[in-house]
């Protein structure tokens, strides 16, 4: 009998291991902070395997904004990285996340979010139109692009570039950011 228990859970394991093999081949992933980012898992479940976007997902969280980003969207983030967030004056990061700034943090963070699924094809007819984006926090962001790159630009001026482009989640897409941008 144990001979047998055994011999189920080897199976079982095999199969398990398979399974997350098969995700692996079959799903066409971007590698973004070291980390595979598979399409049919969400914004969350994938932007917490990035090393590059430690300080973002504990935004995220602080913000209270994790149940949101793993609703069916489809959202559009630009995704800054943690030499984004580092480029921010000294100890702006510490004082946004703390609990009385959470209405200032969380309209700087969905500031980075557009409500559908902007893949690079959407953003060139948005380009065409002039490029202006409505924000989830109610502000405009403008995408263009100079010299094959995509730019960002926030209201106050400030410009980031994005670096990885077209990463599809299961509710959305993400673009990594050079630059955080801000609301005005």
């Amino acid at each position: 009998m144990k001979k047998m228990k055994s011999i189920v859970i080897i199976i079982a394991g095999l199969l398990t291991m398979n399974v997350a093999f098969a995700q692996k081949m079959t799903e066409r992933t971007v590698e973004v902070g070291g980390a595979p980012m598979y399409p049919s898992r969400n914004i969350v479940e994938n932007a917490v395997n990035s090393k590059d976007h430690t300080t973002l997902v504990a935004a995220v969280q602080a913000a209270g904004l994790v149940e949101t980003l793993q609703g069916a969207g489809p959202f559009t983030v630009f995704a800054p990285t943690n030499a984004a967030f580092n480029m921010l004056p000294q100890g702006t990061v510490e004082a946004l996340v703390k609990p009385e700034n959470k209405g200032k943090l969380t309209g700087i963070l969905t500031y980075h979010v557009v409500a559908g699924k902007l893949d690079t094809k959407a953003l060139d007819e948005k380009i065409k139109n002039g490029g202006e984006l409505m924000t989830v926090a109610g502000g405009k962001l403008w995408v263009m692009k100079k010299n094959g790159s995509y730019w960002l630009k926030d209201e106050n001026g400030g410009t980031a570039m994005i670096t990885v482009k077209n990463v599809y989640q299961s509710n959305g897409v993400i673009h990594v950011i050079d630059h955080v941008v801000l609301p005005k």
